[in-house]
């Protein structure tokens, strides 16, 4: 029989890991219509490079809704489902956000945060979940007391949760 805890934490994992590996082969602008998933919207006036592009993943337990934000290089961004009412909105962050948030993604440390450099494993039950999907690779965090969050990422966290829709977290 397998243990309860890590029933629980594995099938969140991977919806986690799945949801950010789909994000990231997207572009910003996958347009919601009745249901419907749009192709992804390409446009070749975004400054910067796929490095300078960021994705938040957030999901409250097994059961809350999951959150999307996807941001392009030039700071214009699209969430689904910020609120859990599955509405989406769109908008821009302005320049200095946009600037700061390029420092952060080009931030040599941010690459030992990574899940895979760390060995993160998620061990809460029902605790907010965030992935960051960036350049660097997939950087996961969660909400549980005694939990160190990685500070490069954790500060694009706050960026991304401060200037959008986005959950702000604890």
């Amino acid at each position: 029989m397998a243990h309860p805890f890590r029933s629980r934490v594995v099938p969140l994992s991977a919806a986690v890991l799945l949801a950010a590996t789909t994000l990231t082969a997207c572009s910003l602008g996958p347009a919601r219509r009745g249901g419907a998933v749009a192709a992804p919207a390409v446009s070749g006036t975004g400054a910067g490079s796929a490095t300078d592009r960021v994705s938040l993943v957030q999901k409250l337990g097994s059961d809350g809704p999951l959150r999307t934000l996807n941001v392009a290089a030039d700071g214009r961004w699209e969430c689904d489902d910020c609120a859990g009412d599955g509405v989406s909105s769109t908008g821009a962050l302005d320049p200095d956000q946009v600037q700061r948030l390029h420092r952060l993604l080009a931030d040599p440390r941010l690459a030992g945060e990574t899940d895979q450099s760390r060995q993160y494993r998620a061990s809460c039950i029902d605790a907010l979940t965030s992935s960051l999907v960036t350049a660097a690779g997939l950087i996961t965090s969660q909400d549980c007391p005694g939990e160190e969050r990685p500070p490069v990422a954790n500060e694009i966290l706050l960026l991304l949760t401060q200037a959008t829709p986005a959950e702000p977290t604890a």
